[in-house]
């Protein structure tokens, strides 16, 4: 076993991996960006190493200073987690040539399953089903009208590096072509250095599931069964369960050996997800993720296998510790991601500082957090902050568990996700276990969010809430005071789908939030109306359209593509 790990990673994962290894009498080495100084993970670890300014480029992205710091600090091995530099294979590769272990599987398999078009190739050629598309990726937007006269709309577009639901597009008719190409390209380019784009047929209504496997360098493989994560906004997981409530145990044998021959055509050598879609009772490849997954604690707490530990141990020579006759599951494990996000407004990013933070406890509860009180969530990173995992001896018991749970669960400061699970489970759909991916935008807008131990959701409303305690007769109440937002100042909470209202300030569209300018969608002297798109930012790993609120004539465009800016700078003047 290693002595020292260096974990290049942030957050809640970090938190996790660092927690592992001192478990195994292992030293962790934590890197930390300016803004991550007093962060929890930066505080846990045995040691902290700086790497660089608060944005992720200059920091966790920087291969060359991470491996430097691995180096200077001693450690053997590397982990990195999830997210950031978790499935470069070039980061893999310096890792091992500076000496180090690469705490993953070997650079050739990440290679193999990053790109989505070399994936399919692979897995056809293993007989892996795989949805119907294209061999190679395409030149243009012309390519899907071309596509859809064989396979039919909706089309779905992604990039051939893409993953995590950025650089996937849908076509729903020929109109829509060039939008959903450029866009697929456009977030390939910007999240993985690729815009090539494939074509594949969209399934009108799957089930996400996936399959976690388990592989030594030994030639031993196992795979740990399925969890379902088809509750996601944005083609982003909300929610995860093990073991789905649709999968019967014939199919999960059947989707079991298909991800166990997936990992074995690439030689695969570490713990690793294979995900499917499964469409009336048949299931095709979707994609590998090549690394240990968010989702990963629901498939702990009902199997007992350690997930984190035991990619420690293989990357260490160790054989596996058990062999597929010995997997077991017992009970049901639900996840839910607890984000700083506004269900009230489509899941805008609500960053900023958690003010009170209270999590549940009591038998068959998780955490898995980045906070263990009030604290910061950057607007510079991902907004998931913590986990929330419940196990039960079946569905319907971690059902319960779930809502006792939630009720505990308080944060305020920010606006969560949390309102949307209090709300899940008053939903008959969520509930029978027969849901969808599209569950999220054909039953959003009839959810009726109840407020809960951190307040109403929406931006305004938890961000100028108080919690104060008054007694009255003997009985002590909690209340909850809200400031005088016309007073303050404070902007009408937004409403609508997948967009920004920007503010306006004598003719001024301002930036509602710090990120990086994507896209101009309009240039001086172009006439626009209200609630007209004017720029695409990019904020907290979503996408959002800054929208105009008046009607005008475009003086100044202030803003190019790429650029950074903060929250409240001017983007285009209106006359």
């Amino acid at each position: 076993m290693f002595e020292k790990v260096l974990v290049a990673n942030r957050g809640e994962i970090a938190v996790r991996i660092i927690r592992a290894l001192r478990e195994l009498a292992v030293t962790s080495v934590a890197v930390y960006s300016d803004i991550d100084r007093e962060a929890l993970h930066t505080r846990l670890a045995d040691e902290a190493y700086h790497v660089g300014p608060t944005p992720a480029t200059e920091s966790y992205l920087d291969i060359e200073k991470l491996v430097e710091v691995a180096r200077r600090s001693g450690a053997e091995a590397v982990h990195p987690g999830y997210g950031f530099l978790a499935e470069s294979a070039p980061f893999a590769r310096a890792v091992t040539e500076a000496g180090l272990v690469w705490i993953g599987p070997h650079p050739e398999a990440i290679e193999a399953m990053g790109s989505k078009v070399e994936s399919r190739r692979i897995m056809s050629g293993a007989g892996i089903p795989i949805t119907p598309g294209t061999e190679d990726s395409v030149a243009s937007a012309a390519a899907v009208p071309e596509f859809a006269a064989e396979h039919g709309y909706p089309v779905a577009v992604k990039a051939a590096s893409g993953g995590g639901g950025k650089g996937f597009a849908v076509a729903h008719d020929k109109t829509e072509a060039e939008a959903a190409y450029s866009r697929a390209s456009r977030e390939g380019e910007a999240y993985f250095g690729d815009g090539s784009v494939y074509l594949e047929k969209y399934l009108p209504g799957p089930r996400h599931v996936e399959i976690q496997v388990v592989c030594d360098r030994h030639g031993n493989a196992a795979h740990l069964g399925e969890r379902d994560c088809s509750i996601q906004r944005r083609h982003q997981k909300l929610v995860e369960e093990c073991p789905s409530p649709a999968l019967t145990p014939d199919m999960r044998e059947a989707m079991g050996r298909a991800a166990v021959q997936a990992a074995e055509a690439v030689g695969y050598d570490n713990v690793g997800t294979v995900e499917f879609l499964v469409q009336d009772e048949e299931f095709y490849f979707l994609e590998m993720n090549t690394r240990v997954q968010v989702e990963h604690p629901v498939t702990e707490e009902v199997t007992g296998v350690d997930i984190v530990q035991t990619g420690v141990r293989i990357s260490a020579g160790e054989p596996l510790p058990i062999s597929q006759e010995e997997v077991a599951w017992r009970g049901h494990a639900i996840e839910v991601r607890v984000n700083a996000e506004d269900p009230g407004v489509d899941f805008a990013p609500s960053p900023g500082e958690v003010t009170a933070y209270e999590e549940p406890g009591g038998p068959g509860v998780r955490v898995d957090s980045s906070l263990r009180g009030p604290g910061l969530v950057p607007e510079s990173y991902d907004p998931l902050f913590a986990k929330l995992i419940v196990r039960g001896a079946d569905r319907e018991d971690a059902l319960r568990r779930l809502r006792r749970a939630l009720a505990e669960f308080r944060v305020e400061g920010i606006a969560t996700t949390l309102p949307f699970f209090r709300a899940l489970l008053d939903d008959e759909v969520f509930i029978s276990g027969d849901y969808t991916t599209g569950f999220v935008p054909e039953r959003l807008g009839g959810m009726t969010f109840k407020p809960g131990p951190g307040g109403e959701p929406g931006e305004t409303s938890e961000k100028s809430a108080r919690e104060v305690e008054v007694e009255v007769n003997g009985r002590l109440f909690r209340v909850r005071v809200y400031a005088d937002e016309a007073a303050e100042g404070e902007r009408p909470r937004r409403r609508g789908g997948g967009t920004r209202r920007a503010a306006v300030s004598e003719g001024a569209i301002t930036a509602p939030m710090q990120g990086t300018i994507v896209k101009v969608l309009v240039e001086e002297g172009q006439e626009v109306e209200t609630d007209q798109p004017v720029c695409l930012l990019e904020a907290m790993k979503m996408e959002s359209e800054i929208r105009a609120r008046k009607n005008g004539v475009v003086s100044q465009v202030h803003v190019q593509s790429g650029q950074a800016v903060r929250s409240g700078e001017p983007l285009i003047t209106l006359e």
